[in-house]
């Protein structure tokens, strides 16, 4: 029985090469409605894919354009795979890339700066739930389970999965399309 973690693919949206802090809420909101166009899967997505697994996935655009590029129908599509948000803050003078302002902004949430977004401390505790729920999705089909989530989340399940006895077989890529394969003999 198996449980993969995949990131989606490239989001289509790449916006302005530097903004500023506030120029980031904008280039946030228009990141979390892109999908991944015409972005292809490796070859080692679509071997997952050919492994014949029920398919789940966060609401966001970019996780379900994903799943339909691997052809794939999700059974079930949840907020609780939704990525991790960032808070978001003004800091006045900086024009960063926005990979640059994502980076600061997620060291803040992970140092307990979580303003306006949860915590880290309930993005584990959803993490747990999701976990449990990708569990009973395995036992109950007794097929391998694809979620086609996010970095971070999928981060924060992996670590659940594990303390629930799951051995992780595979570590997932940091890129598009990386995968972690999880395991329970």
């Amino acid at each position: 029985m198996n449980i993969i973690l995949m990131r989606h693919g490239k989001p289509t949206f790449a916006g302005a090469a530097k903004v500023t802090s506030q120029e980031m809420t904008h280039w946030v909101k228009q990141y979390d409605v892109s999908d991944t166009g015409g972005d292809i899967p490796p070859e080692s997505a679509i071997a997952l894919k050919n492994t014949g697994p029920i398919a789940v996935s966060s609401p966001l655009p970019r996780a379900i354009s994903s799943l339909q590029a691997l052809g794939c129908e999700p059974v079930l599509v949840d907020e609780v795979f939704k990525e991790a948000e960032l808070p978001l803050y003004i800091i006045p003078g900086l024009r960063l890339s926005p990979f640059h302002w994502a980076v600061v902004y997620r060291l803040l949430w992970l140092c307990g700066f979580a303003r306006n977004v949860e915590s880290l401390n309930t993005a584990k505790v959803r993490a747990a739930s999701a976990a449990r729920r990708l569990v009973d999705l395995a036992k109950e089909s007794n097929r391998p389970v694809l979620l086609m989530g996010h970095g971070i989340i999928n981060r924060l399940i992996a670590r659940e999965l594990k303390s629930l006895g799951w051995q992780e077989d595979s570590r997932p890529g940091k890129g598009y399309w990386g995968a972690g394969i999880y395991s329970v003999r």
